[in-house]
């Protein structure tokens, strides 16, 4: 690891006390530099607890090659972040803090209890004996003319001058955990372009459920089912139904090429099978018997086990004259187009994309227009679907962010 040897030691401030600000805290000790981490909350790590609730899925176990496929557009960048700190890497340094880790059945990694606070404990209590200071309820508001970082604090604003500055502040979602993309504003009157925050791992809405479907079955879950746009792969899994539209695990999979389609047409449809495991023509057999005096709903339930929430869904979406041709009928089952419009709005997403390209950033994750600022984690231009794939992403970054800022400090003229 590179490490400081000058003397007295370098002063960095971190913005962030998010998984990445936290890791880069730890490389930054763990290399001399004496670091002072700040974060507008009263606590750190919030996002990161609340990921935790539920299951703590920490990274995924799959191949390295499709666990990198899985950031899109920006793989080739994420590939070099994580190519000395990839998801074993990660399962390492959990390990080293005390924490044993387990593979689920879908290849998700979780801590063995299933938590994320005994892990947020045992880091924080190794960043004390390093000698990171940490301070919450200390929000940063930019600099002041003299390139000092400006801070909010308990006690008033405070200037604070330091070496090198490392922001770690997240996307746009969750502001009441802390991520509020009030960064925007001040990198960008700083001359840094950013790419436009765009939700990420969101649901979406359609134009307008019936009152019927809205009132009736708003909160179902479809379990079972899968969905794809066109030309694409269906996906299986799980989503559910909104008051004004889906969202849920196997929307969120799909949720970054949704939007995109939605920012060139206005619209997307995608096209959800009820019944994935059933082929056409086993359903169209079955759909094709007589049903005598028996009303649709209970041919639907019986030939085919579509009731609830998935057949007020057929019945929603598919035309009228389907439900009198079982061939037309067992289409509509198997690729019911569903048009969506929007995404839900930024602060309700998981993740955020855009926030600062890496054609920004330098090799050392430095902000090529302000020298000695470095950037890492989500507010970084790149998106992943959930799975472990987010918080690798932000783990990876703010450790080589904060290698790069060591190097940097050493040779600041380079």
């Amino acid at each position: 690891m590179t490490s400081i040897t000058q003397q007295p030691a370098p002063r960095v401030a971190i913005i962030g006390g998010g998984p990445a600000g936290l890791m880069a805290a730890e490389v930054l000790a763990q290399g001399g530099a004496q670091v002072d981490l700040y974060d507008g909350m009263p606590s750190v790590g919030r996002k990161f607890l609340l990921a935790g609730v539920g299951g703590m899925n920490i990274t995924h176990s799959e191949a390295k090659p499709a666990f990198v496929a899985r950031y899109g557009e920006r793989q080739l960048e994420m590939a070099e972040l994580l190519q000395n700190f990839d998801a074993n890497a990660l399962r390492a340094w959990i390990h080293g803090l005390g924490i044993d880790t387990f593979v689920g059945t879908s290849g998700r990694v979780f801590p063995t209890d299933m938590k994320a606070a005994p892990l947020l404990r045992a880091w924080l209590k190794r960043l004390r004996e390093l000698g990171v200071q940490i301070h919450t309820r200390h929000r940063w508001l930019g600099w002041d003319t003299q390139g000092a970082l400006l801070i909010h604090s308990p006690a008033g604003e405070q200037t604070v001058t330091v070496d090198a500055t490392l922001l770690a502040l997240g996307g746009g979602s969750w502001a009441r955990l802390g991520s509020d993309a009030a960064w925007v504003t001040l990198l960008e009157a700083r001359g840094v372009q950013l790419a436009p925050l765009q939700a990420s791992n969101c649901g979406f809405d359609v134009a307008a459920w019936s009152p019927f479907l809205r009132d009736k079955f708003a909160g179902a879950p479809l379990k079972n089912v899968s969905l794809n746009l066109p030309d694409e792969t269906p996906r299986l899994g799980e989503f559910v139904l909104t008051a004004g539209g889906i969202e849920g695990s196997l929307v969120y999979a799909l949720s970054a090429n949704i939007r995109e389609t939605i920012n060139r047409h206005g619209s997307a449809t995608v096209h959800l099978d009820l019944l994935p495991q059933t082929p056409l023509s086993k359903l169209l057999a079955a759909l094709s018997k007589p049903r005598g005096s028996q009303s649709m709903a209970k041919h639907l339930h019986r030939q085919a086990g579509i009731d609830g929430v998935k057949a007020a869904l057929l019945r929603e979406l598919a035309s009228a004259a389907c439900f009198d041709a079982p061939k037309q009928l067992a289409n509509a089952i198997k690729a019911l187009p569903i048009t969506l419009i929007r995404p839900r709005p930024l602060d309700e997403a998981i993740s955020t994309a855009g926030g600062v390209p890496f054609e920004q950033l330098d090799k050392h994750l430095m902000l090529k227009p302000l020298p000695g600022t470095f950037c890492a984690g989500e507010m970084l231009d790149w998106e992943a679907p959930t799975g472990g794939y987010l918080l690798t992403a932000c783990f990876a970054s703010g450790r080589r962010a904060a290698l790069g800022a060591l190097e940097w400090l050493q040779n600041p003229t380079e």
